[in-house]
This record gives C-alpha cells, sequence and structure tokens, in this order.
C-alpha cells in the first residue's frame, strides 16, 4: 500500500469516528425516547401555575420527567 493511499485511509477513518462523536453527543443532549407527561402531573402543573406557583411547577415536571430546566420551564409556560 501506498504512503498516499494510507494517508487517505487514515484521513476517511478519522473523519468518521468524528462523526460518530458528534452524532453520540447530539443524542444524549436530545434523547427521542423520552415518555410524555401523565396527564396526573400536567393537572398538578396547572393547578400549581394558577397558583402563582410556575417555579414549584417546574421543579415538579423536572422531577417527574426528567426534563432540563429550561425544557420543563417551556412546558409549563405553554400550559
Amino acid at each position: 500500500m501506498s504512503t498516499t493511499a494510507l494517508v487517505a485511509l487514515t484521513g476517511v477513518v478519522a473523519a468518521g469516528a468524528i462523526w460518530l462523536i458528534v452524532l453520540a453527543a447530539r443524542l444524549t443532549r436530545h434523547p427521542r425516547n423520552r415518555p410524555a407527561p401523565s396527564p396526573d402531573l400536567v393537572g398538578q402543573a396547572l393547578e400549581m401555575k394558577a397558583l402563582g406557583q410556575v417555579q414549584e411547577a417546574v421543579f415538579l415536571v423536572r422531577g417527574e420527567t426528567g426534563m432540563s430546566h429550561r425544557a420543563a420551564a417551556r412546558f409549563v409556560r405553554r400550559l
């Protein structure tokens, strides 16, 4: 195998490895198989929001679903 072919093959393998690492990082940041919030959780969060306890509702949603703070706050805001 010539040196040029070996360098090219090494580059392709390195690019593939980098692509796989980036893909894995994106999938761990945005998992697609999260369970949907239960109707009971939605009802509790709505009740807390109506009472003005928005931050408590956000913490409740975070604790029950594992959402990030940002996602839980967006969820409660949209209720």
